[in-house]
């Protein structure tokens, strides 16, 4: 397909390669002759960071000398570990025939630990039946992660355009390899308002949520917790304290359509809850008129109006 009409039609992208690594002899080791294949010595990372900066991309070839001008083949897999540990880079991406990492039941494992992936490496190893281009990923991600490399993914090549959707998707494709959580529970801030609003304002006109307005919110953001995912925030609820009642309100409960039925909801009420108990709280009511089978589902009980908080009796 032509790149004429399109965004790219003028776009001036340079590909830099060169000899950006010095080679090293792994000589005979454990009676074996590694012949022409070698590790890697030193990474020339000032000048890849130069490129980098200019706006190139950086080929790296397979094929490297040694200091005594000898020419070696080295593993794209020990190129990609030790380029991601020496230029800090954020993400480490591999690809496989498979959609990634799957369960015993065959469901894809869209996030694993550096544990877990250990756990993983054990229990493939048992079977017969080969994985080489996953356990060879799997060793490297788990030592890029240990060295400082927040997460390593693994996407199928079988897929149409897989490292697009995983680079300019949140949800992205395959399996990763994560030293952190990519999605957090966090208290919001003033900067977390534009997500917020963008979320209710499909719910408020449904009638699900109660109309709430930006200085609203600017007033009350302390009470808000979201749940962010890639610096998206995809769910958030309120908490209002009633201390003097020893109750609390749970409000504005609300999930991003895109992530809705994956526990976001519990996770939030899970949190909220303890949010309460830490208060020395008693009670804990919401009020709501589309959501009730929800609430009661998770142990929530229909009351009196005269059981809630003075302030809220007349909402």
């Amino acid at each position: 397909m032509s790149l004429n009409n399109t965004p790219l039609e003028s776009a001036y992208i340079n590909l830099v390669s060169g000899n950006f690594i010095i080679a090293q002899s792994l000589g005979i080791e454990d009676g074996v002759d590694y012949c022409h294949s070698r590790g890697i010595r030193r990474i020339d990372e000032v000048s890849i960071n130069h490129h980098l900066k200019n706006g190139s991309i950086v080929l790296i070839n397979p094929i490297a000398v040694s200091v005594t001008g000898e020419s070696f083949n080295l593993s794209t897999e020990t190129i990609a570990t030790q380029f991601a540990i020496k230029l800090k880079a954020e993400k480490l991406i591999g690809f496989c025939s498979l959609q990634g990492i799957s369960d015993k039941n065959g469901n894809l494992l869209s996030e694993l630990s550096p544990n877990e992936a250990e756990k993983y490496i054990a229990e493939l190893e048992k079977q017969p039946k080969n994985h080489s281009d996953i356990l060879h990923f799997l060793y490297s991600a788990i030592k890029v992660c240990k060295q400082g490399v927040r997460r390593s993914h693994l996407i199928s090549y079988q897929e149409n355009g897989p490292l697009l959707q995983e680079l300019f998707s949140h949800e992205g494709i395959g399996s990763q390899i994560t030293m952190e959580n990519c999605e957090k529970i966090r208290r919001a801030n003033i900067y977390d308002i534009a997500g917020i609003l963008e979320l209710i304002q499909p719910l408020k006109q449904q009638g699900i949520l109660i109309c709430r307005s930006r200085e609203q919110l600017e007033i009350e953001i302390d009470k808000f917790t979201i749940i962010e995912r890639e610096n998206m925030i995809i769910a958030f609820v309120a908490l209002y304290a009633y201390l003097e009642e020893k109750s609390a309100e749970m409000a504005c409960l609300a999930v991003h359509p895109d992530y809705r039925n994956l526990s976001r909801g519990e996770k939030l009420l899970k949190h909220i809850t303890l949010q309460a108990k830490n208060l020395n709280l008693e009670k804990l009511f919401v009020l709501t008129t589309r959501s009730t089978h929800w609430f009661l589902e998770r142990g929530f009980f229909p009351a009196k109006v005269d059981m809630l908080p003075i302030k809220t009796r007349a909402l």
